[in-house]
């Protein structure tokens, strides 16, 4: 399937590994030009040589995505680097799973602010990407962890916040031809991440997690990755507000 991305102009937060380098990577293979930021500058310059190898534009900035200053300067930037914005994923977490002052505040700087101060510096491209092709899309990363509550959980309750944010921005954006929506993963296995450090630190702890999916496994961030780009294509041009969860079924909820 052609999914139309060939020479769209894609933004994507917090792309130097794991999904949101997976998904920079599958964006410029269907040929759209990417901007990227991170926190590290070595992995920034590395990500983007790897995506000019793939034969599109690529530009990339060390963003602190809790410096509101610093994180829409780079959205402008970006836009003017790559000639327009069409596509917006908010990906950065600051992956904090305990439920402090610091962590609630961190998840609400980066996961929650960082999604609306990317959209409201990325709005006018994308409005102007919307009149000038008639579609437009803004993806936000969110986790499984927004609907399964054992406890407190800082993460959960920030994750949960941004399904309503994408809601609220496909209701109010849809007349403009503006797109929102919310891919959630469950858990999502690469080298360096999250459960990979588990696997190394805590192999039995890792195990139990494997078993707990029904499928016997995690996901890829490529399979993450795949469900974000659909929804950033014009493909997916009559799909705003959905919370797409894509957990190889761990969780017991149906989505109505």
């Amino acid at each position: 399937m052609d999914l139309q991305l060939k020479g769209k102009k894609a933004v994507v937060t917090g792309a130097s590994r794991g999904i949101g380098r997976a998904i920079a990577e599958l964006l410029a293979e269907e040929g759209a030009d990417v901007a990227i930021c991170a926190r590290n500058p070595d992995q920034i310059q590395e990500a983007v040589g790897a995506l000019q190898g793939r034969g599109v534009k690529a530009w990339g900035q060390s963003v602190d995505i809790a410096d509101g200053p610093a994180l829409k300067a780079f959205v402008q930037a970006a836009g003017e680097q790559l000639g327009g914005i069409d596509v917006l994923v908010s990906n950065a977490s600051a992956l904090t799973t305990a439920s402090r002052d610091e962590d609630w505040q961190a998840l609400l700087n980066v996961d929650v602010l960082g999604a609306t101060r990317s959209f409201e510096a990325a709005k006018p491209f994308l409005v102007r990407a919307a009149q000038a092709h008639g579609d437009a899309a803004f993806v936000i990363i969110s986790s499984v962890s927004a609907a399964e509550a054992s406890s407190v959980s800082a993460y959960g309750a920030m994750k949960a916040a941004l399904i309503h944010l994408a809601k609220g921005i496909a209701r109010e954006n849809a007349a403009r031809k503006i797109r929102a929506n919310v891919v959630s993963p469950g858990t999502v296995f690469f080298e360096g991440g999250v459960w990979g450090n588990v696997k190394a630190q805590s192999p039995q702890f890792f195990e139990t997690m494997l078993k707990r999916n029904p499928t016997g496994r995690m996901a890829s961030p490529e399979e993450v990755a795949a469900a974000a780009v659909f929804l950033a294509s014009p493909r997916s041009g009559f799909t705003t507000g959905i919370n797409m969860l894509v957990d190889g079924a761990i969780s017991s909820r149906a989505n109505y």
